[in-house]
């Protein structure tokens, strides 16, 4: 364990432990979405490539405008 971390546990064990478990739920839904967003991009490597190479071919293409244009389309 980081001493960071000991740190912030120290701290949050004073606190009262209605507090303790809103931590601790917030920490482990914060861990389990990391987890989940660490399975998507390894599972999508290959898509992401793909679409990037996509991308690539249309700029090269001529296919794409300059971030400036598109604010245009926001007014």
């Amino acid at each position: 364990m980081t001493a960071l971390l000991q740190q912030v546990i120290a701290k949050a064990e004073a606190l009262p432990e209605e507090t303790q478990n809103a931590l601790a739920s917030d920490w482990l839904e914060a861990l389990e979405s990391e987890r989940k967003w660490d399975d998507l991009f390894a599972n999508s490597r290959e898509q992401l490539a793909q679409m990037a190479r996509e991308a690539l071919a249309e700029h090269r293409a001529g296919n794409t405008k300059p971030m400036e244009s598109l604010r245009e389309l926001d007014d």
